[in-house]
């Protein structure tokens, strides 16, 4: 028995090696996922450290855990106006799309690799999410078209919770489910999910911007807690948590909160920090005497996963919707897969489905082996697909700190580098009645500006404004980041 300090010898050594696979990865092009899971294989049964985990119920329960807290923080940093008009296709490709690659992969793997129907069904519907972690960690990096780039972040958001359904249910039955009552239910929980998730994380927004926590540390957790306890409640109403949980953080995230970028800053890190004690656990959990026999049925699956079921279930789905071939081409290529997949595994495990072991190697082979196929390539497929960013960036990074007893706040705006506010006069601004630039900050020395003074690129802004107005002031500051002083003439209204 391992004594606590070792225990946190361990902890601490771990995410500090956590950290710098992060820094390799990133070069690397890949999800970090993979130098996570090899962590967690080396330090199991079969390495130097022998730790010993198959409890296959408590992996569940904690990998739940962690991907609530991964989608939390996938909501609170995601622009709701990056993805706003993907969000039509995402629903699309996470529900019809979905329902499209389970039934190509279930059909593929009865007759390819001799699976009876439930595992058949099963497997497929396990690997049918693309990962939010994944997604997030490598997308993010690349210089994609905002519509296609909000289509695949809002899929990964969205796509968990039909299957979670599915999956529990497939895995519950002993004969096949009833498809009608399959579909009412998927309907009612994703209905209600998406519901309790928009008003808890609504009210939550209205509450947060309307009392004074006596420190900004304070507004990270709550903004965190209120998404987690949407997961909690939503669940209780059996209704989908996972929904409800990235919905109201993708609402608080959008909100004018207070300290905003701290709240990112502090999702980011919890984010980080699920995302190594999950991929870490599923790496234990895995046995790697397992893995090499299911090696030739995962190849089979994954490839007809990612050149059949994947592209055509984004061609299908996204009918309508004015997407080129080559955002299509690129979407079936950016399908990643990482712990949803191995966790999703784990439910069959839990109910004891005949083949459920098999079914979660062949899971963590396919993981593993189309991550290291798709991550790094996926810079050369937007390349031959001609894509590349349409967006500029001009986004202003404002702080805001509640002056409670003024009913006003305090805005910190640090103005961008390529931002057009640069050279832009503060009386050019107009800033409606009842918002005043009180400071100026420019390499490091403070001043109070005059009418007339212009600004620049580095500078930070102290703004101060009534609540009345505080919203009408952001939009206008970001319209001028983005056109200059004439964002009027040219539509932009800064929302």
């Amino acid at each position: 028995m391992l004594h606590l300090d070792i225990w946190l010898l361990l902890g601490a050594t771990l995410v500090l090696s956590a950290i710098i696979a992060v820094r390799l990865s990133h070069k690397a092009g890949l999800p970090t996922l993979l130098a996570y899971m090899g962590l967690g294989l080396f330090i199991g049964e079969s390495g130097p450290l022998h730790i010993y985990f198959d409890n296959a119920e408590l992996a569940e329960t904690l990998g739940f855990a962690a991907l609530v807290l991964i989608l939390a923080e996938g909501g609170v940093t995601t622009s709701w106006r990056h993805v706003r008009p993907s969000v039509p296709a995402a629903l699309s490709v996470s529900t019809i799309g979905t329902l499209i690659s389970i039934l190509v992969v279930a059909f593929a793997a009865m007759w390819l690799v001799d699976m009876d129907w439930r595992p058949a069904f099963l497997l497929a519907a396990v690997l049918a999410p693309t990962d939010a972690a994944a997604v997030f960690s490598v997308l993010r990096r690349l210089p994609l078209p905002s519509r296609l780039s909000g289509l695949l972040e809002a899929e990964s958001g969205f796509n968990d919770a039909p299957v979670v359904i599915i999956v529990v249910t497939l895995s519950a039955h002993g004969t096949a489910p009833n498809l009608a009552e399959l579909l009412g239910v998927m309907i009612y929980e994703l209905v209600a999910g998406g519901i309790i998730g928009f008003v808890v994380g609504w009210l939550g927004a209205q509450a947060l911007r309307r009392v004074a926590l006596p420190a900004s540390g304070l507004y990270p957790i709550a903004v965190l807690s209120l998404s987690i306890g949407a997961y909690g409640a939503t669940s209780l109403l059996h209704a989908s948590g996972f929904l409800a949980v990235y919905v109201s953080a993708l609402v608080l995230g959008n909100s004018r909160l207070p300290h905003r970028p701290a709240t990112r800053g502090f999702a980011e890190g919890v984010g980080w920090l699920a995302q190594i004690g999950l991929f870490v656990m599923l790496g234990l959990l895995a046995d790697p005497g397992d893995l090499p026999g299911q090696i030739v049925p995962a190849l089979v699956v994954g490839f007809v996963l990612l050149l059949v079921a994947r592209p055509v279930s984004v061609v299908l789905s996204t009918i309508g919707f004015g997407m080129s071939w080559g955002e299509k081409v690129f979407a079936s290529w950016a399908g990643l897969r990482g712990a949803v997949p191995i966790v999703l595994a784990t439910i069959p495990m839990v109910a004891e489905v005949p083949s459920a072991d098999r079914m979660f190697a062949i899971v963590f082979n396919i993981v593993v082996v189309f991550t290291l196929l798709q991550g790094p390539t996926l810079p050369l497929v937007a390349r031959w697909c001609r894509l590349k960013s349409d967006e500029q960036t001009r986004e202003l990074d404002v702080e805001a700190a509640p002056l409670e007893e003024l009913h006003a706040d305090l805005l910190e705006v640090r103005i961008p580098a390529d931002s057009m506010m640069s050279g832009v006069e503060i009386f050019e601004l107009r800033l409606p009645p009842g918002a005043s630039i009180t400071l100026i900050v420019r390499e490091g020395a403070s001043f109070v500006p005059e009418p007339t003074t212009p600004l620049q690129a580095g500078d930070t802004l102290l703004v101060v404004t009534t609540e009345a107005v505080r919203e009408t002031a952001e939009r206008r500051l970001r319209a001028v980041s983005r056109k200059g002083r004439l964002a009027g003439w040219f539509g932009e209204t800064g929302g």
